[in-house]
């Protein structure tokens, strides 16, 4: 072959190679050697943390009359102090309300106790999911905790949520139904894998398996094709929310063991069932509640997913925490008050204690990482 066409295609080779990744990477040994646990980021491609919002003004001493003396129709946080209260709500203004309505987002300017606007009732409810993932979700969210402005980042709706994709519920049709795959999406690493695993994960109890702890096959581990693309679709998904790879959690030597793990992963074991107890216990309840624009083309509401919080970083906000600006959303926790609207949702018992949620091919991760 002539010597300038072998140059030529060994430079378009690499040209096409570099193409793939450009840009500088950065490289972290998170395990050791040879155990295949190693950070490869772009560089270009890492995300600045959001900036803190300064506090409406400092944060009052506690004591004084309650909530619930000073004020009425309060129902979830009566106990707190009127002082404490009057700044959570100013904070919360700051955080979600939209800056030319403010506290007239969700009150009656005229009657502050009325429940007539939707956003107050959800409000409401968004304040119970918050002390609960603060109390009894430690096990995720560590002690930085989250409060409203971890999701809303100042806007009323944050702006990563999802809902039902248009084609999910229906079946019926062959012609121009891709099953929801085949479609460049940006929550798959713009694969082709499908690109609503959110459904079957984080709505409801799908199985996350795809490798068997048997080398033959074995009933009680079935797992289709189709079952094991949606998994590797949800971990593009939480991949891409936490700007990491695979080996942020898993070993490389074996995705399945728990005991090759690094303590991240029960991190994300208990992160998962979070988001399915924000999104069955809290969000869902509020079906009849949410207007048609806040609702996806199913008319189910948008909820939220990794993204939602993390946006891009492996601890939302860069780890900073802003609890101590709001230590009434630490807790008691709020799982068994009933929505607003319609019958309590029952909540599984698996939820009211994170030690105790395990499933039938995998060993709680409290007694493994925690």
């Amino acid at each position: 072959m002539n010597r300038h066409v072998t140059l030529s295609i060994g430079a378009a080779a690499a040209a096409l190679l570099a193409g793939c990744e450009p840009g500088a990477k950065m490289s972290t040994q998170t395990g050791f050697r040879g155990t295949g646990l190693e950070q490869i980021v772009d560089v270009s491609s890492i995300k600045e943390a959001a900036a803190i919002p300064p506090e409406p003004y400092p944060l009052p001493p506690d004591g004084g009359p309650t909530a619930a003396e000073t004020y009425q129709n309060v129902k979830v946080l009566g106990a707190v102090s009127a002082e404490r209260f009057n700044h959570l709500m100013a904070a919360m203004t700051q955080w979600v309300a939209p800056p030319e309505q403010g506290c007239n987002y969700c009150h009656n300017p005229e009657n502050m106790a009325s429940d007539e606007k939707y956003t107050k009732i959800v409000a409401r409810r968004m304040l119970q999911m918050t002390r609960t993932i603060n109390s009894r979700w430690s096990s995720h969210v560590q002690k930085t905790g989250v409060t409203c402005y971890t999701c809303h980042r100042g806007n009323a709706v944050p702006e990563n949520v999802w809902a039902l994709a248009q084609n999910t519920l229906d079946p019926g049709t062959i012609r121009g139904n891709k099953r929801g795959q085949n479609t460049p999406d940006p929550n798959v690493g713009y694969a082709s894998l499908p690109s609503d695993p959110f459904a079957a994960y984080f709505q409801g109890k799908g199985n996350i398996r795809v490798a068997s702890d048997q080398a033959l096959p074995s009933p009680d581990h079935v797992v289709s094709i189709k079952d094991a693309e949606k998994s590797y679709g949800l971990m593009m998904h939480v991949s891409t929310a936490l700007g990491v790879n695979c080996t942020y959690c898993h070993n490389s030597q074996s995705f399945r063991a728990w005991n090759l793990s690094r303590a991240q992963r029960g991190t994300a074991y208990y992160g998962i069932r979070m988001v399915r107890d924000v999104n069955e216990n809290y969000i869902t309840s509020l079906r009849s509640v949410f207007p048609a624009n806040r609702k996806g083309p199913h008319g189910d509401p948008y909820k939220v997913n990794c993204t939602t919080c993390h946006q891009g970083l492996a601890k939302p906000l860069g780890g900073v925490s802003m609890i101590a600006q709001a230590p009434a959303l630490k807790g008691p926790p709020m799982l068994t008050a009933a929505p607003e609207v319609g019958p309590a949702a029952a909540v599984p018992a698996a939820f009211n204690d994170p030690a105790e949620m395990t499933d039938r091919t995998e060993p709680a991760t409290a007694t493994l990482r925690k």
